[in-house]
């Protein structure tokens, strides 16, 4: 009978603990509403949300679609680019790598990589492992180098650091830099002998069960559950963009995952560098990671915001204090989208923001609602102090194209004809492109993006990207402004692409060569009296030569009808003139002047 009562009592106690509910979390209360007013309010195509909390996921949603136009909808697991929020995941690496006495910290890094230069002695003496971490090597981004001159080639990449011009001093000033991250995958290559898409699979992604995350948009393309990206047109209408191939820059921001994956990760960087217990990241690395290693900005408090301050940074991580809150947080946008990873340590909350927009704040809207929820502070409507910023910024942005368009010169044009705008523009910093001449429009052509140059005033250029076989003359405009050597021709252009540089970047035009049948050159051929001696122009291996007393040979390159450039002699080429089908005079272009030369009878 005792025995029955027992068991009895046991299974009354049973079934009164299933009965037993778990609490809801208040702090999650009416969440799935307020992010959906977001993804409205923005004008969104899709993101994706994860919330940690100490070791494991308590909130995970995607909203909106992945694929706007067939309406499929945004998962927990899908797949977007996140960017440079892969650069705490490069830094990493190395922090493995000092781990395992492979590297120092303090170590030069041509230690690891001798090819790497920078662009003085002071620079390439002094800059050391730790700096290319932090952003504190005095170079500004030179993100156009990497962006429009892209190369599958990280050492070709490398090559250009060499003539990147600093802005600051070594440890002068913060600058934001991709092409450090990249040169610390490099040092993990050579140290490990692997790739760094090896080394961030085998490191990361099998310990943490980041199975379905990958490294190239190759990769991603092949996937199921992928997001498309997309932008904002005229400020209202979502428009699907090509992925960007990152390619031989991968190290600074070429990650593809989901938030489910990236989860994981948070989890880690939480619980001190462990993962289900065991160390991933170690423990040490992981708290200098997330200390401040260099001063970002004053970021004080003002009256609107005075409990968000510090502006700091420490190893692929940005630090600040949110509400009182110590935050450790990196963004990440790449071409039509944008992410947010971000953690508390001492709250032992993480959050995950994917997003499918390109340079969209959606992140960190979504990021900051959710912390104010989270931290139990009082709320800000972020979507709306947010969207209220944005939305002036747009109207300062509009100003100062506007300011651009005012300071033209009316009735000014060219000072030379459109043809001899057109060559290839070199700048061993960043890389060669062409302009080209297709009817009467002068065109700058890239790899991955063509531009048409609109005439602003003088030689000064405006260009706006073609989409859809047009000009997008409603985006800003980067100018181009030609300039002239001596001898009056054209010979570089400069465009500002580096904001925090007093000049320019200038890149040498070379013409381009055409092509003149060996028959066609045979009329240029003779004897011409110039200045008292005789200048001959000759055939020879299909080229056609020059020869003046006292000066060695010269090939002449054919660029324009009758004009040649003078190979290995910048501002000098020859032009012939035409007169009742023959050539009876040359005129020689020179830096120290024009002169003519009559064809010998």
């Amino acid at each position: 009978m005792k025995q029955i009562l027992t068991i009895a009592f046991v299974f009354c106690v049973s079934i009164l603990v299933a009965q037993k509910k778990v609490a809801p979390d208040t702090r999650l209360a009416g969440l799935d509403a307020e992010l959906q007013k977001v993804l409205d309010t923005w004008k969104t195509p899709g993101f994706a949300v994860a919330i940690v909390e100490k070791n494991k996921i308590i909130y995970a949603k995607g909203f909106g679609y992945r694929d706007y136009e067939s309406r499929q909808p945004v998962t927990p697991n899908t797949l977007f680019a996140i960017g440079s929020c892969s650069k705490a995941f490069t830094s990493a690496v190395l922090g493995q790598l000092r781990n395992e006495k492979k590297l120092e910290l303090e170590d030069k890094p041509s230690k690891y990589i001798p090819e790497l230069q920078f662009f003085n002695d002071n620079m390439t003496n002094n800059i050391r492992v730790r700096d290319l971490m932090s952003h504190r090597t005095g170079l500004p981004r030179h993100d156009y180098s990497w962006y429009l001159f892209p190369s599958d080639s990280k050492d070709s990449l490398i090559q250009r650091i060499a003539y990147q011009e600093p802005f600051a001093e070594v440890r002068e000033k913060y600058y934001y830099n991709n092409f450090m991250f990249l040169a610390q995958g490099v040092i993990a290559e050579k140290i490990t002998g692997k790739t760094w898409e090896e080394n961030i699979s085998e490191r990361f992604f099998k310990p943490l069960g980041m199975n379905r995350s990958n490294l190239s948009i190759t990769e991603l393309q092949k996937a199921d559950d992928v997001a498309l990206g997309y932008g904002l047109e005229n400020e209202s209408t979502i428009k699907k963009m090509d992925y960007y191939h990152i390619a031989g820059m991968a190290p600074a921001g070429s990650i593809n995952s989901s938030v489910n994956e990236m989860s994981n990760w948070v989890i880690t960087w939480i619980n001190g560098g462990k993962f289900n217990g065991k160390e991933i990241i170690p423990a040490g690395y992981r708290s200098e990671a997330i200390s401040s290693q260099m001063v970002v900005g004053a970021a004080l408090p003002d009256k609107t915001n005075a409990d968000l301050h510090l502006s700091n940074y420490g190893y692929g991580w940005f630090l600040s204090s949110y509400k009182g809150h110590y935050r450790v947080e990196h963004g990440g946008n790449i071409d039509g989208f944008s992410a947010s990873t971000s953690f508390f340590p001492s709250d032992s909350v993480g959050i995950v923001v994917l997003v499918n927009q390109n340079g969209s704040s959606v992140p960190s809207v979504v990021r900051n609602i959710i912390s104010d929820r989270m931290l139990k502070v009082k709320a800000t409507d972020w979507n709306k102090v947010l969207k209220e910023r944005l939305d002036k910024a747009m109207q300062e942005q509009k100003k100062a194209a506007a300011a651009v368009t005012s300071n033209k010169v009316k009735g000014t044009k060219p000072s030379h004809s459109l043809t001899e705008f057109t060559g290839r523009y070199s700048n061993p910093a960043y890389g060669t492109f062409t302009i080209t001449l297709d009817r009467d429009s002068l065109f700058a052509n890239f790899k991955r993006m063509k531009l048409w140059l609109g005439h602003h005033h003088y030689d000064v250029f405006n260009s706006f990207a073609i989409k859809n076989g047009k000009a997008d003359t409603a985006a800003s405009s980067t100018q181009f402004q030609f300039l002239g050597n001596e001898a009056g021709e054209i010979s570089k252009v400069a465009v500002k692409l580096e904001p925090a540089l007093p000049r320019p970047v200038e890149f040498k035009r070379t013409p381009v060569k055409i092509d003149v049948n060996e028959s066609d050159l045979q009329r240029y051929v003779g004897e011409y009296e110039l200045g008292g001696m005789v200048a001959r122009f000759f055939i020879k291996n299909g080229a056609l030569r020059l020869v003046v007393p006292s000066q060695p040979e010269y090939e002449l390159v054919p660029t324009g009808k009758h004009r040649f450039s003078i190979k290995g002699l910048d501002g000098f080429r020859v032009e012939f003139v035409e007169t009742n089908n023959s050539f009876a005079e040359s005129i020689f272009h020179q830096p120290n002047g024009t002169f003519k030369a009559k064809r010998k009878q």
